[in-house]
């Protein structure tokens, strides 16, 4: 592949997914994912800032997607609620993505350094959501509580996702997580 052949971003992601399959992250250089994708270390810099954000590349998509539709539930909704609407919606972005979560979340257990990045993630997140709370009227620390406890369903049902083999979908994993937080809130 020519190296101004379309999807450079998509190709160096594969690319550098592939290789810390393989090697391992640590052991893998930009300049060795940059080849694999045919193309330039320049190319990569142009679309990551270092070689942890091609596995987290899209958690701004993410972010933008479970914050939109929380504050576009129903303002009867419950703050739980609101953020199991987004929780769906969120699902949706990882339908026919199994093996290739899977694959990027073994490579992210293997390295501490990627695991503290994910978290950091996963508390800008949070904190995105209980913002989103605030401003739908959910006093503190109601807001925080419903959006720590939301990241901590997808966070639970995502990595029950991807250990399945039976193909039950991310949405079941969500919906079961988020059926356990409310039994345990409610004392059952």
């Amino acid at each position: 592949m020519g190296r101004w052949e379309p999807n450079a971003r998509e190709r160096l992601q594969q690319a550098a997914l592939e290789l810390y399959s393989e090697r391992g992250f640590e052991q893998t250089t930009v300049a060795e994912i940059a080849k694999r994708a045919g193309l330039t270390e320049r190319t990569f810099f142009r679309h990551f800032a270092d070689k942890r954000e091609v596995l987290f590349a899209g958690s701004e998509t993410l972010q933008a997607l479970f914050v939109s539709t929380a504050a576009a539930a129903p303002q009867s909704a419950t703050p739980i609620d609101a953020i199991a609407a987004a929780l769906d919606a969120v699902a949706s972005v990882f339908q026919d993505r199994h093996a290739h979560s899977r694959r990027r979340q073994t490579v992210i257990v293997a390295n501490a350094e990627l695991r503290e990045r994910e978290l950091i993630k996963l508390a800008s997140l949070s904190a995105a959501l209980a913002d989103t709370l605030r401003q739908r009227g959910v006093p503190e620390p109601a807001a925080s509580v419903a959006a720590e406890a939301g990241i901590a369903v997808f966070k639970v049902a995502f990595e029950r996702w991807v250990g399945e083999t039976d193909g039950r979908d991310l949405r079941f994993f969500i919906r079961e997580s988020l059926d356990e937080l409310k039994g345990v809130a409610s004392g059952n």
